[in-house]
């Protein structure tokens, strides 16, 4: 761990300055958690009265406080807020949680003093997690900083790492009532010093944290951020609920990628690169936490389901199929078996129906036989209230056989009062129950997809060399010559020396897509057809857009047929250089099938970029549409995504068309915009 945040996590002694008799006071809720956490370290108190709380005297004064104490939790006003920490950094103190608020969230002067505080922090050496947080919270530890309503969360595997401490004060709450626990708590608030980056690796150093969950409104060093995470991933599952998707007035993009690639595509694209799971509810985050922090990993996407209705059961394969998940081929010795053990009306295919009457035993019996066939990965269980028998009476039955196989099973427990007493039989066993099987599908799902994550080949950058940009084929990227005729003599001129058939397009800076103007001509065969082709271009150009800049025709060499493709990257201000694929020429916007990924890529990166779209499956056939090379487009892929991310200067760069054909692929149209 990290020495300059070690006190955050491992305090010998805190200090509460702020802290007040009085119960109504933020300062009273922290010291009574501080006191009823059973912190085993030294707690003080810092007051403007003196006298005594919980038993231990009032300081008022920092410099009286005695050794040890290493952080400080801060409930001051405001304005005195970047005295009191210049007051901890000359008493030594290295790590201080500042709760008050007022501060950058509430405007200009609240950002300068905010600031004010950083850099007298910064001056002392003091790491400040806050302001406007409610602190830290560690279950085993046990240490509670926070000012939270008692009693402290249950000890768990999960750590939650929140920007939001109302948030976070919620979940807490929520958590008590639905039977599972954490292991810790960080408050971020506004970030003035520690960030998300900062606390994730040391959140999944403790060893009791199984899993972490994020909930993210930003991001503070998007690069940092991948690099830390995927560190940590490689260990430990995370998951981020990231809100604050949809962006009014994004800005304006000269490219097809800049207009296609918003901030939230490039989240995405920095969660897969970082092997972090995007949960879209708070529900589903702690769902998935849930699953990941008591289950093994699936060994593949074969499900079955085990019910005693029909109807959960054909509402769960729908779900497993929604989460990307396959009901498991069961071999015939299972369904010999299934059938020994069941009535002739049940249905011994998956899902497995065993009907209403299925009893304890039944439901045992048939776990243990699924969870034996190789074809099943994981196994979700079904369980309404039995109309003959306690439903805690088969959570006892399926706890012995679940122990037993080293495959994920979920429960859906269905109903309320009635099914009360089998949750907490199996929460006492760290089983997890879902209310319905949609959940329970999307549980699973979540295993699957972090088993591939761990299964993944790491993407590495390799080694950067930042030069300067001439052109693609410095890359090994294919063109064909592009040449400018400013009239017709020289666009006949200049078809005649590239070879007929040619293309010829319109040049002017101010119009980007030329098709939608009728500014691209194809398969010109002779001179005449080029000189009628240079009129008829400029006039459709003077006349849609009557203001441009034209200065010409370009000519260039019509190639073979193939497939059109999209590839271009465009550079988010957080992450970097974010790379698009997708279907390329006129079809782009139009049907928006796209892929977004972070630069560098790697053939594998690639491969899982262009999978992920039509454009790109297609690239084997399809039906009357021919095979192309698709080796070749992984091949531009990478060498574009390397182009973007070693060269800083470029704002976005796009190719659009990339002609795939039988073997190899051409950029036939290449757009740059350098950074102003």
């Amino acid at each position: 761990m990290s020495s300059s945040l070690l006190p955050f996590f491992q305090p010998k002694g805190v200090v509460v300055i702020g802290a007040s008799t009085s119960p109504e006071k933020l300062g009273y809720g922290v010291a009574r958690n501080l006191i009823q956490s059973g912190y085993r370290g030294a707690i003080h108190f810092v007051s403007q009265k003196s006298g005594e709380l919980f038993d231990r005297p009032l300081y008022t004064n920092l410099t009286d406080v005695p050794d040890p104490v290493d952080l400080a939790i801060l409930i001051v006003p405001t304005q005195v807020t970047p005295q009191t920490i210049e007051d901890c950094g000359k008493r030594g103190i290295k790590a201080a949680i500042i709760v008050s608020a007022g501060f950058r969230e509430v405007g200009a002067d609240g950002a300068s003093l905010e600031q004010q505080c950083a850099n007298i922090a910064r001056k002392h050496g003091v790491r400040l997690l806050g302001p406007n947080c409610i602190g830290k919270l560690d279950t085993h530890l046990p240490l509670d900083t926070t000012f939270l309503q008692p009693p402290m969360p249950a000890q768990g595997g999960i750590g939650f790492i929140s920007h939001s401490g109302a948030f976070a004060a919620a979940i807490v709450d929520w958590a008590r009532g639905q039977g599972f626990g954490f292991s810790q708590i960080v408050s971020l608030g506004n970030q003035a010093d520690v960030n998300e980056t900062d606390v994730l690796p040391e959140v999944a150093n403790d060893p009791h944290t199984k899993v972490i969950v994020l909930y993210m409104e930003s991001v503070s060093d998007g690069a940092k951020f991948v690099q830390a995470a995927s560190e940590v991933t490689k260990h430990k599952p995370v998951i981020a609920l990231k809100v604050g998707r949809f962006e009014a007035g994004q800005k304006a993009a000269a490219s097809h990628t800049g207009a296609l690639a918003g901030s939230e595509a490039a989240f995405d694209a920095a969660f897969i690169k970082a092997g972090i799971l995007r949960a879209d509810t708070a529900e589903q985050m702690l769902d998935w936490a849930r699953a990941l922090e008591n289950c093994p990993l699936p060994r593949g996407r074969g499900m079955a389901i085990l019910t005693n209705a029909g109807g959960p059961g054909v509402i769960a394969a729908d779900s497993l199929e929604t989460n990307g998940l396959l009901l498991s081929q069961l071999a015939e010795s299972t369904l010999k078996n299934l059938s020994a053990n069941l009535p002739p009306s049940a249905s011994v295919h998956n899902p497995v129906d065993m009907l209403a009457s299925a009893s304890p035993e039944t439901y045992a019996a048939c776990l243990k036989i699924l969870l034996e066939d190789e074809n099943v990965d994981g196994v979700m269980v079904i369980l309404p209230p039995p109309p003959m028998f306690k439903t805690e009476e088969v959570a006892k039955k399926l706890i012995d056989v679940i122990g037993k196989f080293d495959k994920p099973v979920v429960i859906a427990l269905m109903g309320s009062t009635l099914v009360e007493e089998a949750r907490q039989v199996f929460q006492l066993t760290n089983v997890p129950t879902y209310p319905f099987p949609e959940r329970a599908a999307s549980a699973l799902g979540a295993l699957a997809r972090q088993a591939e994550i761990l299964n993944r080949r790491p993407q590495t950058a390799g080694h950067i060399v930042h030069r300067p940009l001439s052109t693609v084929e410095e890359y090994g990227i294919q063109t064909i010559p592009i040449k400018l005729a400013r009239d017709e003599n020289e666009a006949v001129m200049l078809a005649t020396e590239l070879g007929f058939p040619v293309v010829m397009k319109i040049a002017s800076p101010d119009i980007l897509h030329k098709s939608d103007i009728g500014g691209v001509i194809l398969n010109v065969k002779s001179a005449e057809e080029a000189r009628s082709a240079y009129a008829l271009l400029i006039q459709r150009a003077q006349k849609a857009v009557p203001h441009a800049r034209i200065e010409g025709v370009h000519v260039q060499r019509q190639i073979p047929d193939g497939q059109e493709v999209i590839i271009g990257a465009v550079r988010d201000p957080l992450f970097g250089p974010l790379m698009m694929f997708g279907s390329g020429g006129i079809e782009v916007e139009g049907l928006k099938d796209v892929a977004f990924a972070l630069a560098p890529l790697n053939q594998a990166g690639a491969r899982e970029m262009i999978r992920n779209t039509w454009a790109g499956r297609k690239l084997k056939g399809f039906r009357s549409i021919n095979p192309v090379d698709e080796e070749s487009v992984i091949d531009v892929l990478v060498k574009l995504s390397y182009l973007a991310f070693e060269h800083p200067e470029v704002e976005e760069i796009e190719i659009n068309p990339l002609r795939v054909l039988e073997k190899g692929a051409v950029a036939v149209d290449v757009r740059v915009k350098l950074r102003a």
